[in-house]
This record gives structure tokens, sequence and C-alpha cells, in this order.
């Protein structure tokens, strides 16, 4: 099973199976905990499981990760204090359907971003998965009937999406400047410390509203995970996947969370699939197949 661990592809999946659940949690408790909250709390979870991880290397390797400090706030900010926070706040305003159509964006901003910024260019059959990926990301959102698309009907929320969404493309992006040589974990406790220093105002913040958690064993068993899943494996997961198959195919991956939410929702939620959402599956997958299969054949030549 490490072994296995090693493939980036299984670690996006996994890394995407992940996040997909923390999407169920999130809906399954938005009336017990406050976006800020569980952002807050998902984030200290985090990094307490990291931190025995990042404190053996720490000083070895702190000259290293102090002269990187503009990369590591400015990571911690984006991928920690940034996008799920944002994401949350939107789920305030918009529907459902609208923040998963916006979220369905962050490939097509990476890929963006990547040839603005890292000049990378992808193939036409890279490109041409990325459409048909969306496609079905599309097909899953409009029940079935891409013409509803069209009279979606946007607000504040929406803009809080697309911040967010453009917020991940830049910490994906970003990655690129990691620092060398750090280890993983140090990294990863740098940027959860930074991320938590930006979200502790707000939670405060939050609390003098008089929002607080309405503690129960579902409650807290659902922030846990977003702590111990999503946040500190996902991120270990995704880091380190990025690093070696890039920005751009990456965040292909993101597709796949119609897809396990979906399945997800279907198991602890009795939102039953229909058939739009096996078709919308099918061109997911043959999307990321397409161009996962065509990178590893352009490796082995």
């Amino acid at each position: 099973m490490l072994d296995r661990l090693h493939n980036p592809y299984l670690l996006l999946v996994l890394t995407v199976l992940f996040w997909s659940g923390n999407m169920v949690i999130g809906r399954a408790l938005r009336e017990q905990v406050p976006p800020l909250s569980l952002a807050f709390w998902r984030w200290a979870i985090a990094f307490l499981l990291v931190l025995p991880l990042a404190l053996p290397p720490l000083r070895a390797q702190w000259p290293r990760l102090r002269a990187s400090w503009k990369a590591v706030s400015v990571l911690g900010l984006l991928g920690v204090g940034g996008y799920n926070t944002l994401a949350y706040i939107g789920l305030q305003y918009t529907p459902a359907t609208n923040a998963a159509l916006l979220n369905s964006f962050i490939p097509i901003a990476t890929i963006t971003l990547s040839w603005a910024f890292l000049g990378k260019h992808l193939r036409t059959i890279d490109w041409l998965g990325v459409l048909i990926s969306f496609s079905g990301v599309s097909i899953i959102i409009s029940r079935g009937d891409p013409a509803s698309l069209g009279q979606l009907s946007f607000n504040v929320g929406d803009l809080w999406m697309l911040v967010a969404v453009f917020t991940w493309a830049l910490y994906t992006v970003g990655l690129q400047w990691r620092p060398a040589a750090v280890d993983p974990m140090l990294l990863l406790a740098a940027f959860t410390f930074v991320g938590l220093l930006a979200l502790a105002p707000a939670y405060a913040w939050e609390l003098s509203q008089g929002r607080t958690i309405s503690v129960s064993p579902g409650a807290l068993a659902g922030i846990a995970y977003t702590g111990i899943f999503p946040g500190f494996l996902g991120y270990v997961f995704y880091n380190r996947a990025v690093g070696e198959v890039g920005a751009s195919k990456a965040s292909l991956f993101l597709h796949l969370m119609p897809v396990f939410a979906t399945i997800l929702s279907a198991i602890f939620l009795a939102e039953i699939p229909q058939p739009h959402h096996y078709l919308g599956i099918a061109l997911i997958f043959a999307g990321i197949y397409m161009t996962t299969a065509a990178s590893g054949a352009t490796r082995a030549r």
C-alpha cells in the first residue's frame, strides 16, 4: 500500500476524495458550525498533526525556511488561509450548483496562470482532455440539460467563490516557488502556521458576532474529519503530486469532485444518482485518462 502511495495520480485521487467528503461534511454541518469556525479548527487540527513530524528537521532546515519566508507566507495565505475560507463564506450566499460550477473552473484557471507566469503550454490532446472532463462536470451540474446553465443567476456568493477559485489556482502555480530541500512536513507546518495567523482574527470576529459552534458528537466528528483528511493528508498528498506532475495536470483531477460528491451524497445523504450523473462521471474519467495516458506515453518514448 505504501508503495502505491508513491504514485502521484493515486495521491491526487485520494486528495479529491478527501476534499469531496469535506463538501458533504460542510453541507451536513452548515447549521451547526459557522464557516470561519470550521476553517480555523480544521487547520488547528491539521497543525497539531503535522507539528510532531515538522519539529525534527526544523533546526537543520530553519535557515533555508527563513530565507524563503516571502514564498512561505504567500503560499500559506493562499492555500491555508484563503481558498477554503473564501469557499465557506461563498456557500453562505450561493446555491451549491453555482458553487460547483465555479469550482470546476480551477483547472482552466490554473492552466491559464501556468501559461501566463510559467510559460507552460499544453498539447492539443491535453486541452481536449480538459474540455471533455469539463463537459462531464457541466452535465452533472446542469442535471443533463446544458441549456439550463445559461439560466443560472449569480450573486455576491458567486463572487466569493470566483475569488476562491483563483486563490487556489495561484496556490497551485505558486508551489513552483516553494523552498527547495525543505522537508515536506516542515513546509506544510509553516504554511499552516501562516494560515492560522490570518484566520485567528477572522475567527475572533465571528465569535464576537455571536456565531458559535453548536457542540454535538456529529459536529465534533465532522470537524475532526476536516482536519485529518482534507486538511492534513489532503495537502500532504496534493503538494507532493503537484511537484511530480505539475500544476496543470494536477488541477485537472479537481474535476473528480462532482463525481465523488455524487457518490458520497448517495451514501450519506440518501441522494440517489440519476442517469446524467453516470454520463458526467464517464466523461470526467475519459478526459482525465486521455491526459494522463498521453503524458505516460510521451515519457515512455
